[in-house]
């Protein structure tokens, strides 16, 4: 039963710390060459320095922008817990601008404790906001603003990022401005007189590199050896993890995932799956996990139709496979159906399918989109008349012709080339 309970203290712990982007993303923030770091000095500068500033945090969705801001202002709260105060805004959600400046009064409000009207109109709001940064820089108070989906802000009139900014040319206000976006090219989008009041700093957030990844992997998955858990449990399952971090199947396999989305967030869903499919029996990860989850989240819907095909409709798919090979751009059901009578004659097989049931093939495979009509210009052509072309490539169809049970080996052949 200790053993039990261990093990499960141990995959709650992995849980935890996966859904915790804090913990995660800690260790990526040692370096002072790190995002974390630079990001950290130019807040604290603003609030020791009593200067006013602005900058962008610009990466994909997914690579921690908002997770290392808040590791920033979490550190910083606690550092100068009554110098600072944070105002949060998201272009989803405030992009229009008198919901904008209702939002920074109500959360300014709340911050220091005062009445908030919400009849307060689109003027008197802008006007608190001016007031309230000139009160906070008079008491040596920064306020931070994060304007999260930044580019959304930088559409319109940007009234709301030219007030912001113009009120921040005043000796007495004390504010960072912080944009987060997906886009790179986000202070592109502002307009002349908004870029001429804002700050060209720029921090991107790249995927992890090689050694970084391998940081992250050991920092997320090894267990504490000083904690409640066995130590002898946690000192056998860190040993295992190595063995596995440094197997080349491994390897593979992470970069495998990662070639279609490098960023963190998209590796973490990865290892939540594969912690989830611990062996709960011996209580350790295993590589087995590892591919489990590899190849439950790349589904390919494609092959999974295929497998539902009749014989009849696998004969199609490889005649039109067959028809590109031989460099036949344009062919229609027609054309299909002469190069199925060809393989018959070739290899003297017995099945025959008549031409309607060919036909209602044909436009069960067009419902199943695993091929489609070239172009919508036929709209009044018969279906056997209009040009058609496939949707899977060569490799998925040989994939879903190997994993098919009662597939024909002549098909397999023709796909291989042997004939």
């Amino acid at each position: 039963m200790g053993r039990e309970n261990t093990v499960e203290e141990a995959l709650n712990l992995l849980r935890s710390r996966l859904c915790n982007p804090s913990f995660v993303f800690k260790p990526l923030s040692d370096s002072p060459d790190s995002n974390y770091s630079k990001l950290k000095f130019i807040i604290s500068s603003s609030v020791t320095e009593a200067c006013n500033n602005s900058i962008l945090l610009l990466g994909p969705r997914g690579s921690g922008k908002i997770a290392v801001l808040e590791l920033v202002l979490k550190d910083l709260l606690l550092e100068f817990p009554d110098l600072i105060s944070v105002i949060k805004l998201s272009g989803l959600l405030h992009s229009d601008d008198n919901c904008a400046f209702k939002e920074i009064s109500r959360q300014l409000c709340a911050e220091h404790q005062l009445l908030f009207s919400k009849m307060a109109s689109f003027d008197d709001n802008s006007q608190f906001m001016i007031a309230m940064l000139r009160e906070c820089g008079l008491a040596h108070k920064t306020i931070i603003f994060v304007l999260d989906e930044f580019d959304l802000f930088a559409q319109g009139k940007q009234r709301v990022l030219y007030s912001l900014l113009d009120a921040m040319q005043s000796v007495t206000s004390q504010a960072v401005v912080i944009g987060v976006s997906c886009r790179l090219d986000a202070d592109q989008l502002l307009e002349k007189r908004v870029r001429s009041r804002f700050s060209h700093r720029k921090l991107l957030f790249l995927p992890p590199s090689k050694e970084d990844l391998q940081r992250l992997l050991e920092h997320i998955l090894s267990l504490p050896v000083d904690s409640t858990i066995s130590h002898d449990y946690a000192v056998e399952f860190n040993a295992k993890l190595q063995n596995i971090l440094a197997d080349e199947k491994f390897k593979q396999i992470i970069i495998t995932y990662m070639d279609s989305d490098a960023t963190v967030n998209h590796l973490l869903r990865f290892l939540f799956r594969a912690v989830s499919y611990m062996d709960l029996g011996s209580g350790f990860l295993s590589l087995e996990n590892f591919k489990t989850a590899l190849s439950n989240i790349q589904r390919q819907p494609k092959l999974e139709c295929i497998k539902d095909c009749s014989i009849l409709e696998l004969h199609i798919l490889v005649c039109m496979k067959r028809l590109e090979v031989k460099e036949q751009n344009s062919y229609n059901f027609n054309s299909v159906m002469k190069e199925y009578k060809s393989i018959r004659a070739s290899f003297q097989m017995s099945e025959y399918y008549a031409w309607n049931i060919c036909l209602r093939a044909f436009e069960h495979l067009l419902q199943r989109e695993l091929i489609c009509f070239t172009d919508n210009r036929g709209q009044n052509q018969s279906v056997e008349f209009r040009p058609a072309k496939l949707l899977i490539s060569s490799h998925e169809l040989q994939q879903g012709l190997k994993s098919y049970r009662s597939c024909p080996a002549i098909l397999l052949k023709l796909m291989d080339r042997e004939v």
